[in-house]
């Protein structure tokens, strides 16, 4: 991926460091509000996702048995936890050959500057719906790599 300009790089991950994750966007972050997605299983993880359209997000495993994918409701989205510790990190979807992602504003370093969470219903929408919406919202071509060390 080429580098962005004006960019505001967040960097984080899991607790145990199994899973890092570095998400930059040429937004400013306090126009970025997060999305306090309301199923379930967001709820219990206390979940809050960005994205940008123009960012980029990589996903960064220590090990190829440090991710776990997890998938709920309609299955159209991946949820990605370390496999050791449990910390939700990002959730992607795959479509016409692209992953799109969005990451947890909560698994970020530090204060990141955002916007105070807002609710956000995708289970309301029909698969088709949801693929349409996060296709406009998350950030295209994530990035699954493995460490070098």
């Amino acid at each position: 991926m080429p580098p962005l300009s004006n960019v505001f790089a967040f960097q984080g991950g899991c607790h145990c460091g199994q899973l890092r994750v570095t998400f930059s966007t040429a937004l400013v972050p306090a126009s970025i509000t997060p999305r306090a997605c309301d199923c379930s299983f967001c709820q219990k993880h206390g979940a809050t996702y960005v994205s940008d359209p123009a960012g980029q997000l990589s996903v960064i495993m220590q090990s190829s048995d440090a991710l776990r994918r997890y998938q709920q409701g309609s299955n159209t989205a991946e949820f990605l936890l370390c496999d050791r510790c449990g910390v939700l990190v990002a959730v992607v979807f795959e479509h016409n050959a692209r992953r799109y992602g969005a990451v947890n504003a909560r698994s970020l370093e530090g204060p990141t500057g955002f916007g105070s969470a807002i609710p956000a219903s995708p289970q309301s929408l029909a698969p088709a719906e949801k693929v349409a919406r996060w296709s406009q919202l998350w950030i295209p071509d994530v990035e699954l790599v493995m460490s070098g060390t």
